[in-house]
């Protein structure tokens, strides 16, 4: 079984307060095991999107990308 396969069978079943709270935690972990996890939910959302929404992750992602930058330098 590969890791996406892992993850998925893993949060299975699910409820949206389940996934809520198992994508918070990873978050506020703030450990680098999570990542791979984090990864595939961020390829479902991906896969499922339209053009307007992975436009929207993409401005997202940019701005906090380039807000993380500003606040280091």
């Amino acid at each position: 079984m590969n890791i996406r396969e892992y993850i998925i069978n893993n949060f299975e079943g699910d409820d949206y307060d389940e996934l809520q709270n198992a994508i918070n935690e990873s978050i506020e972990s703030n450990d680098e095991v999570t990542l791979p996890g984090m990864g595939v939910f961020f390829e479902i959302v991906w896969q499922g999107a339209d053009q307007e929404l992975k436009n929207k992750m993409l401005e997202t992602i940019k701005q906090r990308v380039n807000e993380g930058k500003k606040e280091s330098n």
